[in-house]
């Protein structure tokens, strides 16, 4: 079994800002899954399965800044480690549509995923990042992910949500090694010479 969550506020105020898009690409599989998400304790949940993996979704109804315990009650509830654990977020440093999944490290400043850590007592679980740009120069951080995103943004986007899905599935079922090789690339690597980054 795999445990998926996706970051962000809750409440119609956030819903279309930056620091929700892990909830959007949780809501994308679910639809593609077939799997219906409902309220129940500190998430919107949803039971599903993906091939033979049984998967949970999960969009957590706390704040952001404090992810850490509703995520690792899901956790225990479910007697999963952080190994099966994906979570799916916003994140600055990546431009807007770009993917990037990571096994481990540090938060980067995304006070989300700080949480995670602090609550689980380690790094060791799978990001898939979502890329929402950086801020104007001068511009506060915590302001520019809790704007709605544009429609210029949105176009950027959408399509990048049903990738963070397909790379979702990846994961599951091909594992961390080939979603990353798969995933982790700029559009048009060909006609850069860029290898993976």
């Amino acid at each position: 079994m795999r445990l998926l969550v996706g970051l962000g506020n809750p409440g119609k105020a956030y819903a279309q800002t930056r620091h929700n898009v892990g909830m959007w690409v949780i809501e994308r599989a679910a639809a593609r899954w077939s799997t219906r998400l409902s309220p129940r304790g500190t998430a919107q949940r949803g039971a599903g399965r993906l091939g033979g993996e049984l998967v949970e979704l999960a969009g957590l109804l706390d704040w952001m800044n404090v992810s850490g315990p509703p995520l690792k009650g899901l956790l225990r509830e479910f007697s999963l480690s952080p190994n099966e654990l994906i979570v799916v977020h916003d994140d600055l440093d990546l431009e807007p549509g770009r993917l990037r999944i990571k096994l481990a490290g540090g938060h980067g400043g995304h006070n989300g995923i700080k949480s995670i850590i602090e609550a689980l007592g380690t790094p060791q679980f799978v990001r898939l990042k979502i890329g929402v740009g950086r801020p104007a120069p001068g511009q506060n951080s915590a302001d520019y992910v809790l704007e709605q995103v544009t429609q210029d943004e949105m176009a950027i986007i959408e399509p990048c949500l049903e990738r963070a899905v397909d790379a979702l599935e990846c994961l599951i079922h091909r594992g961390a090694d080939v979603a990353m090789n798969q995933f982790n690339v700029r559009e048009k690597v060909a006609d850069e010479g860029e290898g993976t980054t």
